[in-house]
C-alpha cells in the first residue's frame, strides 16, 4: 500500500514562515509564552490522568444502574463470563438482554457493539457480579482517554505556531475542559457508557498513530492505526465519522495534499471496512426502517386514532431544536438528565424561534469553518470536528432510537473544548487564559462530582431526573415501577396504600404522555389489582396483551387478575355469573393454573353443579398433587357426588399432608 511521504520535520524553535495559503494560520501571539510547567508534557499527562480519575472516584461505591442491566447484570452472554464471548460476537448487542429473536431489532438496523461486552464478560469471569471493578475499569478508561486526547492534540498542533507554548497551552486547556465537563457524567458514571469511552479512545488512537506514521513514514504505525480504528468501531458505530476527521486533520495540520491525506488514511478506512463486513455478516444487510413504537422512535404523532410518522419538515425542525439544546448544555450544563425520551422534546416546527436560532447557529458554524478552511485554523477544525461527529447521532443521518442523549456529545465535545481552548489561548496573557480555564474547570468539576452522586442507584437517578424530565413517559414509568416494587415489599398497610397511590400517579402520567405504553399499563394495572379494583386492572392488562401479543408474562398477569377478580366477585360480592365468566376466561388463558381450577370447582359446587365441581377439583389435584387443601376439596366433592368412601380416603390423605387443613377450611381458607 502506498503511503504519503511525510513533510520535512521543522525545528519547533524556528521563526514563523511567511503566510502562504497552505501554511498553518497564525493567530494573535500571546504576550508571554506559556510556562515551562505546561511544557512538561509527561508531568501534565500524569496530572490530567489523576484529575480525571479523582473527578469520578465517588462512583466507585455505586451499584449497577440503568442500562448496566442490558450489558451486564441481565445479559445472558456477559454473565456467562468467557464462555459467553462467542454469543457476544455472533449476535446483536441487545440479544443477550432480550433473549428473544426479533426484539434485538427494536432500533432500526440493530446494534453491533461487542468489544465492551467482551471486556465485561472477562471481568465478570474474574470478579463476578461486583460493581466496583466495573466502575474502576470505566474510570481508568476515561482517564486514559483524557491523556490520549492531550497527547493527540499536542501532536496535531505541532508546528501550528512558532511559539510552542501556544500549542501546549491549547492541548492542556482543551483536555482540562473535556475531563471536567459535567455532560460526560452519563458516560462515566453509567458503566454501559464504556462503549462511548472505548470508541473515542480507539478513534483518537487511530488519529495519533496516523499522525505519527505520516511524520515518520513507517508503515508499522499505519498498521497499528488500522487496528485501533477497527477496535473503536467494534465498541460503537459512531467511530465511523473519523474516516473523514483523520484525513481532514492531515490536510489542515500537516500541510498534506488531498491525495496525501487520502493515502495516509487508507489503513484506517481498511479497518472500518473490515468492521463493516463483520457487522453485515452478523446482523444482515437490511438496515430497515424506524419502528412504529414511540419508545424506540420519538418521531411519531397521533392523527385520529393512529400513530403516524412526523413529516419531513417536522422531523427536521425537531432535530434542529435538539441540536441547539446540545450547544446550550455544552456551554451551560444544567439541568442534566439521563432521560430525553418522548416527549421530553415535543414536536417542533419552523415557526418555533428556537428552531430557527439553532439552524442559524449550525449554518453559521458550517459557513465559518468552510469559508476559511484554507487558513487551516484550529478553530475551524474544532468546528468541523464537532459537526462531523455529532452528525451521526443527530437523527438526520439515520435514527438512533431516541431524541437526545448526553452521551451522544461525548465525542463531539472534543471539538467544542478545542475551540474554547484556542480562543482562550488568544488572550494577551497565558495567566488570564489559564485563570479563566481553571475557573470554568472548577465549576464544571463541582457539578460533575455532585451529578455523579445521582447515579448511585436507579431509585436515586429516577426520582432526581423525573423533576427535569417531567414530560418523559419512560422516566415516569420507571418511577412508577420502583415505587410499585417498594409497595409490594412493605408490610405496613398504610404505607403500602400510599406507595401504590404514588406508583399509580407516575404510571398514569406516563400513559397521559404515551397511551399505548405497555410497561406503564402493566404498572397501573398492578396498582389497581392490589387495591382490588379488578375491573380496571383487567382492562389495562387486556390492552397490554393486545400491544404485546407475544409476551407470555403479560398474558399471565391478565389470567391472575381474572382469577382473583373471579374469586372476589364470587366470595365478596356474590356475583356468581361474573365470577364464572372471569374464572373461565382465566382458565382459557392459563390452563395450567391449579388455583383457577379449584375456584371453578368451588363456583360450580356453590351452584349445586357437583359433577362439574368434581371435574375441576380433579384438575386442581392433577396440577398440584401435594396440595392438602386441593385434596380435601376433592374429597368433599366425592362426598357430594355420592362416593363417601373415596371422599373419606382423600380427606384423611389431606390431613396427613397438613394436620391443620380442617381448621383452615373451617376458617374459610
Amino acid at each position: 500500500m502506498l503511503m504519503a511521504k511525510p513533510p520535512r520535520k521543522s525545528n519547533r524553535k524556528s521563526k514563523p514562515q511567511s503566510g502562504s495559503e497552505t501554511a498553518p494560520a497564525a493567530s494573535t501571539p500571546i504576550a508571554d509564552p506559556a510556562p515551562d510547567f505546561l511544557s512538561n508534557t509527561r508531568l501534565q499527562s500524569l496530572l490530567l490522568f489523576i484529575f480525571a480519575f479523582l473527578l469520578y472516584a465517588n462512583t466507585l461505591t455505586h451499584g449497577f444502574v440503568q442500562d448496566d442491566a442490558i450489558v451486564i447484570t441481565n445479559n445472558m452472554f456477559t454473565t456467562q463470563g468467557v464462555e459467553g464471548i462467542e454469543g457476544i460476537l455472533s449476535k446483536d448487542t441487545f440479544f443477550g438482554f432480550f433473549k428473544q429473536a426479533g426484539k434485538d431489532q427494536l432500533v432500526s438496523g440493530g446494534r453491533y457493539r461487542p468489544l465492551t461486552l467482551v471486556l465485561f464478560a472477562v471481568l465478570h469471569e474474574i470478579t463476578g457480579e461486583n460493581p466496583f471493578p466495573f466502575h474502576l475499569l470505566t474510570i481508568l478508561l476515561f482517564a486514559a482517554t483524557c491523556v490520549l486526547l492531550y497527547q493527540t492534540l499536542l501532536s496535531l498542533l505541532r508546528g501550528w505556531k512558532t511559539n510552542s507554548g501556544n500549542a501546549t497551552l491549547v492541548a492542556w486547556v482543551a483536555t482540562l475542559l473535556f475531563a471536567a465537563h459535567p455532560i460526560h457524567t452519563e458516560v462515566v458514571a453509567n458503566i454501559k457508557g464504556c462503549d462511548e469511552i472505548v470508541t473515542l479512545l480507539g478513534s483518537l488512537g487511530a488519529l495519533w498513530l496516523t499522525l505519527r506514521a505520516f511524520d515518520t513514514g513507517k508503515a508499522f504505525w499505519y498498521g497499528l492505526a488500522a487496528v485501533a480504528f477497527f477496535l473503536a468501531c467494534m465498541a460503537k458505530e459512531n467511530a465511523a465519522t473519523f474516516v473523514v476527521v483523520i484525513p481532514l486533520a492531515l490536510w489542515m495540520f500537516r500541510q498534506a495534499t488531498v491525495a496525501q491525506s487520502i493515502r495516509a488514511s487508507l489503513p484506517v478506512w481498511a479497518g472500518f471496512l473490515v468492521f463493516f463486513i463483520i457487522r453485515g455478516n452478523v446482523l444482515g444487510w437490511q438496515f430497515g426502517s424506524a419502528p412504529m413504537e414511540l419508545m424506540n422512535n420519538p418521531f411519531l404523532k397521533i392523527e385520529g386514532s393512529q400513530w403516524v410518522p412526523y413529516t419531513f419538515a417536522e422531523k427536521l425542525a425537531t432535530n434542529l431544536y435538539t441540536l441547539g439544546k446540545y450547544i446550550v448544555l455544552l456551554i451551560f450544563p444544567h439541568p442534566l438528565t439521563h432521560d430525553y425520551y418522548p416527549k421530553f422534546i415535543g414536536l417542533k416546527t419552523f415557526a418555533d424561534p428556537m428552531v430557527l436560532l439553532s439552524f442559524a447557529a449550525y449554518a453559521g458554524m458550517l459557513w465559518y469553518a468552510l469559508a476559511g478552511i484554507k487558513q487551516r485554523d484550529p478553530v475551524r477544525f474544532g468546528i468541523l470536528f464537532f459537526l462531523l461527529t455529532i452528525s451521526i447521532v443527530s437523527n438526520i443521518v439515520f435514527p438512533v432510537g431516541t431524541s437526545m442523549g448526553e452521551r451522544f456529545v461525548f465525542m463531539p465535545s472534543v471539538g467544542f473544548c478545542l475551540v474554547g481552548a484556542v480562543l482562550l489561548s488568544r488572550l494577551p496573557s497565558w495567566r488570564t487564559a489559564v485563570g479563566i480555564a481553571g475557573g470554568i474547570a472548577l465549576l464544571f468539576s463541582v457539578k460533575t462530582v455532585l451529578r455523579n452522586e445521582v447515579w448511585a442507584s436507579n431509585e436515586k437517578l429516577f426520582f432526581t431526573d423525573v423533576k427535569t424530565s417531567v414530560n418523559s413517559a419512560k422516566i415516569n414509568n420507571a418511577c412508577g415501577g420502583v415505587t410499585f416494587e417498594k409497595a409490594q415489599k412493605t408490610t405496613d398497610k398504610a404505607e403500602q396504600t400510599r406507595l401504590f397511590q404514588e406508583a399509580f400517579r407516575y404510571a398514569n402520567q406516563a400513559l397521559q404522555i404515551y397511551p399505548n405504553y405497555k410497561d406503564a399499563l402493566i404498572t397501573r394495572a398492578g396498582c389497581y389489582y392490589y387495591q382490588k379494583n379488578y375491573d380496571a386492572a383487567i382492562d389495562d392488562y387486556r390492552t397490554a396483551v393486545i400491544l404485546a401479543q407475544d409476551d407470555p408474562k403479560t398474558r399471565s398477569y391478565l389470567a391472575i387478575a381474572m382469577r382473583e377478580g373471579g374469586k372476589y366477585f364470587g366470595e365478596a360480592k356474590g356475583d356468581l355469573p361474573k365470577a364464572m365468566r372471569l374464572l373461565t376466561e382465566s382458565w382459557q388463558i392459563n390452563p395450567e393454573d391449579a388455583e383457577t381450577a379449584r375456584l371453578l370447582g368451588v363456583a360450580n359446587g356453590v351452584q349445586q353443579k357437583h359433577a362439574e365441581a368434581l371435574t375441576w377439583f380433579k384438575k386442581a389435584v392433577e396440577l398440584d398433587p401435594d396440595n392438602a387443601s386441593y385434596i380435601f376439596d376433592l374429597g368433599t366433592a366425592y362426598y357430594l357426588t355420592g362416593n363417601p368412601t373415596e371422599g373419606e380416603r382423600l380427606r384423611k390423605q389431606a390431613v396427613e399432608l397438613n394436620p391443620d387443613v380442617l381448621k383452615e377450611k373451617q376458617a374459610g381458607k
